[in-house]
């Protein structure tokens, strides 16, 4: 099927072809005449399948046909992302399925100065891409009013509320007009957007072309585990040895993000981060250098699990494995996009035991272990399955014993990060003083310094 027979217009189909999308994807069959029609939808697909033009395509050809009515101050098209990120992209896609429409597009989000945005908005715009904050720091500046909103749009919702923008999304809907069009798409529906949706959707079509919440086929996926205190070096190894020169590296925190970045820079790749504290110019920059391959590694947390679309971007790392489980089936779907391959390799450590069960009772699979020799964990991950439970908690290998000379020459401590659970060695070590002590060391001038001696730790 084609996507002519969608009923889409001219204009549109030849933006369609100048892209090279050949054939209408699942998801875009079934939500563009849905969306066409004016229904209420309510669609899931795995990454990469294209949610985006599943939506945005028929917007679109509604905008057209109903004519040029925007006021100032107003958009028509109301679409809600979590991240400025995915704003951008989402932006980018509206621009690329309407070059040569006589409308007008805008993405609104913090992190940038709130009057350029201030100032596009007064001619009106026919689609506003916006996270919920800087919407609403807009409407409460009378910038934008919502009485000209024909359709909202909530892309990756359950990410939105993840990231605490319940109360948002609620005050923006509840300034909308009652008599509206409502589209959610995401990857993955959780119980709270599934419990949203139902006051917000009227008598909606529900679209799922795939099992919930599973990842692409065509991503060979495995973990290998690590002691925590190893993953930095464990990753440089793996990087060199396997030869990956162009990978999306996804880290918990910022801290881990710009360590990670130093080793990387160090080792003589060219390498970026994009997380919340950095600037959103500078997050933009890194994103588009890594996409057209001036840099080979981008080291991100999960602001850039969401919605980027990367081309043929072959490896994904999880040096950490994210808090949610969902964010994993988003995290990897940065690679095997659009039916190409790809691949997902995660370290994980004992810590992560109950993050990585949870994970794999989402995707419905006990995902494949390989250690790599010279990392195996001293504190093994327990044995996990496809069901969310830990099977069995390994037991803590033996730690030799080894001793350590403290100051003074005596050995009294144990290597080892709980020296205190490992018997003390029978044989004295070498140093150490025999028998009794001679009358002259036990004068007071011979005392350590400080009053009474005491044992040291």
């Amino acid at each position: 099927m084609s996507f002519a027979s969608l009923g889409l217009i001219d204009p549109l189909l030849k933006n369609a072809q100048r892209l090279n999308y050949q054939t209408p994807t699942p998801i875009q069959l079934k939500a563009i005449p849905a969306v066409l029609d004016g229904r209420d939808v309510m669609a899931s697909a795995q990454t990469g399948t294209g949610k985006t033009a599943g939506f945005a395509l028929p917007l679109l050809q509604r905008l057209v046909q109903q004519g040029p009515r925007v006021s100032s101050n107003r958009a028509r098209v109301l679409v809600l992302v979590p991240t400025r990120e995915l704003a951008e992209q989402v932006l980018q896609s509206f621009t690329d399925y309407g070059a040569g429409l006589d409308l007008r597009f805008l993405a609104a989000y913090g992190g940038v100065s709130i009057n350029p945005q201030m100032m596009k908005l007064r001619k009106g715009v026919d689609v506003l891409v916006a996270t919920p904050g800087r919407l609403l720091d807009l409407h409460r500046q009378n910038a934008v009013q919502f009485d000209q909103v024909e359709t909202l749009v909530l892309d990756e919702a359950d990410r939105m509320l993840d990231l605490g923008f319940a109360r948002e999304l609620d005050a923006v809907c509840a300034a909308l007009p009652a008599a509206r069009q409502t589209l959610l798409f995401s990857a993955t529906f959780t119980d709270e957007i599934r419990a949203m949706a139902a006051s917000l959707l009227r008598s909606p079509v529900d679209i799922s072309v795939s099992p919930p919440n599973v990842t692409a086929s065509k991503i060979r996926q495995w973990v290998v585990p690590v002691d925590k205190r190893n993953k930095p070096d464990l990753f440089m190894h793996l990087v060199a040895e396997k030869k990956w020169t162009h990978a999306l590296v996804f880290v918990k925190t910022r801290n881990g993000a710009d360590y990670l970045s130093v080793m990387l820079d160090e080792a003589g790749y060219a390498v970026d981060t994009i997380h919340g504290d950095k600037p959103q110019p500078a997050r933009l920059r890194a994103l588009e250098r890594f996409k057209t391959g001036e840099v080979q590694m981008l080291v991100a947390t999960d602001v850039a699990a969401r919605g980027l679309d990367i081309d043929a971007l072959p490896l994904v790392i999880n040096v950490d494995l994210p808090i949610k489980p969902q964010d994993y089936v988003h995290r990897i779907g940065r690679t095997g996009r659009a039916g190409s391959s790809g691949v997902a390799v995660s370290l994980v450590c004992a810590d992560e035991a109950p993050q990585l069960a949870a994970i794999e009772a989402l995707i419905g699979q006990t995902l494949r272990r390989e250690e790599v020799p010279g990392f195996e964990a001293d504190h093994r991950v327990p044995e996990t399955s496809a069901t969310g439970q830990i099977i069995k908690k390994p037991k803590k290998p033996k730690k030799p014993k080894v001793w350590q000379a403290a100051a003074g020459g005596e050995d009294t401590s144990l290597s080892g990060p709980n020296p205190f659970n490992v018997a003390k060695p029978r044989s004295k070590p070498a140093g150490k003083p025999t028998g009794k002590p001679s009358a002259a060391s036990r004068k007071p001038a011979d005392k350590p310094v400080g009053g009474r001696g005491k044992r040291p730790r």
